[in-house]
């Protein structure tokens, strides 16, 4: 038998589709050398970018060119053209769906639909899109394990940064009682500024400025992505069964420069800080600004940096501190999931 080539289906063209295919354009013949990883990525759906099929493979440096001249692929000079999602999802084709598709954390969709009809049909999915992780896992999880197939989303806390892959994998045989973090770039960016003698409403154009926050900043700072990660955490981590409503939430829009300087005065920094903790096999989640000591794993933690600190039975404190945002940061966790499947179903 020769060497397996993995056909890949992507859901989504947007930065996390391109950063992926950037990666996939710059290292082909490194992940094979490395790792003895073949693959053809055989379609894209995207109803802004375009989507095409090529059961041939597509070339992924040509992709990324008419993104850079055309902001598209509509013009791809091959394959067909009027593929949708959902065919990506059901194809006998593809081995391994890619769903990177925005997150919407009130319904999950349309990437809910997507993971679902993928896993029914047999498919691996790696996705870096929170809404239906936090929404659906156990479901999700059970669908896959019934069709003997892969659902990863390590891009969805600390994007590129391992943090699923580290507490599941590397420190598989620890018990993790609590896990803290920031998980927030935007916020404590923010938090950041303002300690640099920023008000909020500063901090908070400047964040806006350099693309860390959206125009509507409401689903950073009011604490909305920080509690969907922690439930995702929660659940995968902790065996939870927790809601984002269940989630005790606090954004930082209330926090003003006194604060801060009166925190640093007492040998303190504010930082928006996600906590899960296991107690009594009972699994609680929380999000809110906290005065944390300088000494503190999480305090030197500064700008738009992520970070993640596990408590463990076995070995303590293990902190890991990292990007966690970003279109490659987030490519990167997608490969990373790919090559597990690789290396686990090969």
């Amino acid at each position: 038998m020769g060497e397996k080539v993995w056909r890949i289906g992507l859901i989504g063209f947007g930065n996390v589709g391109q950063g992926f295919v950037r990666i996939l354009a710059s290292k082909k013949e490194v992940l094979y050398d490395r790792y003895k990883f073949r693959y053809k990525l055989v379609a894209i759906a995207d109803p802004v970018k375009g989507s095409v099929y090529d059961p041939e493979g597509l070339d992924e440096k040509k992709l990324i060119e008419l993104i850079e001249k055309e902001g598209n692929i509509k013009s791809y000079p091959r394959g067909k053209k009027d593929i949708d999602s959902l065919t990506v999802c059901r194809s006998g084709d593809i081995d391994i769906v890619v769903e990177v598709t925005p997150t919407n954390v009130e319904t999950g969709e349309p990437g809910l639909t997507h993971i679902r009809e993928a896993l029914k049909h047999g498919k691996h999915v790696v996705t870096s899109n929170k809404g239906p992780i936090a929404l659906a896992y156990p479901e999700l999880k059970r669908l896959a394990d019934e069709k003997g197939v892969m659902l990863r989303f390590e891009g969805t806390v600390l994007s590129g940064t391992p943090s699923l892959n580290l507490s599941l994998e590397a420190m598989a045989g620890v018990d993790i009682n609590k896990i803290e973090g920031i998980v927030n770039g935007t916020t404590n960016f923010i938090l950041t500024k303002m300690e640099e003698g920023m008000s909020y409403e500063e901090a908070l154009k400047e964040a806006q400025r350099l693309g860390y926050a959206e125009a509507d900043p409401t689903a950073d700072v009011e604490g909305w992505d920080a509690a969907v990660k922690a439930v995702i955490l929660a659940n995968v981590v902790m065996g939870g069964e927790i809601t984002i409503k269940d989630v005790e939430r606090e954004g930082i829009t209330k926090i003003t420069l006194e604060d801060v300087k009166d925190a640093l005065k007492n040998g303190q920094r504010i930082k928006l800080i996600a906590r899960v903790i296991k107690e009594d096999n009972k699994v609680r989640a929380s999000v809110k600004p906290e005065r944390i000591s300088l000494s503190h794993p999480l305090a030197n933690v500064m700008g738009a940096t992520n970070a993640l600190t596990f408590y463990t039975d076995h070995l303590g404190p293990v902190t890991i501190i990292g990007p966690g945002a970003g279109r490659v940061e987030t490519g990167q966790a997608i490969l990373t999931d790919i090559l597990a499947i690789h290396r686990y179903s090969s």
